[in-house]
């Protein structure tokens, strides 16, 4: 019988737009709650995180101050993560140079080499950067996937989605991530 629940919530999940990251069995599967830092109107989490293809480079959240960025923490195994990417690949096409930058935040435990082919098999225009635990935990933990974080030019965020959300409702939070000015250098 609880195997039976267990398929009932995960297809449940699926359906609304929330892919679960695979655990135990006796794992609890709580939705995330943001913490300190990860909340609407403060400032994004700073990261390192190592560029997938980027020949051991590393990118940093905070050398895009003055972007606005699009965080978005996904997996090759997450169905609803592969209904989004064509979206973020065309607004990353299209708001790119307005001062956008979408970052794909890969939350696999899959090798480099196979999330590289996902990567590419679906167009990926944006860089992939290897997530870790300990970075979705500074964003609240990441327990549902796809997540976003939308982060305005100052460097905070100024919207977060959980799971499948339509394109317009993804450019809509885009637009206002981008309405936000950079903070000139003499204001800080």
């Amino acid at each position: 019988m609880r195997t039976a629940n267990l398929l009932f919530l995960t297809a449940s999940l699926v359906f609304c737009g929330i892919g679960v990251r695979p655990q135990g069995q006796d794992a609890p599967q709580e939705t995330p709650k943001p913490v300190a830092g990860a909340e609407k109107g403060s400032l994004a989490p700073d990261f390192e995180l190592k560029v997938l293809e980027g020949g051991g480079k590393t990118m940093q959240l905070s050398s895009l101050k003055g972007k606005a960025v699009l965080v978005n923490f996904w997996a090759t195994y997450c169905e609803p993560c592969k209904i989004e990417m064509p979206w973020l690949v065309e607004l990353q096409k299209k708001y790119g140079p307005q001062g956008l930058q979408v970052l794909g935040i890969a939350m696999d435990d899959a090798p480099e080499k196979d999330i590289t082919k996902f990567a590419r098999k679906m167009g990926v225009n944006y860089p992939v950067l290897m997530g870790t635990e300990k970075v979705a935990d500074t964003y609240g933990g990441v327990n549902g996937l796809p997540m976003i974080f939308f982060v305005d030019r100052s460097g905070k965020i100024v919207d977060r989605v959980l799971g499948l959300e339509s394109e317009s409702t993804i450019e809509d939070s885009i637009k206002k991530s981008l309405a936000q000015e950079a903070p000139s250098a003499g204001s800080e």
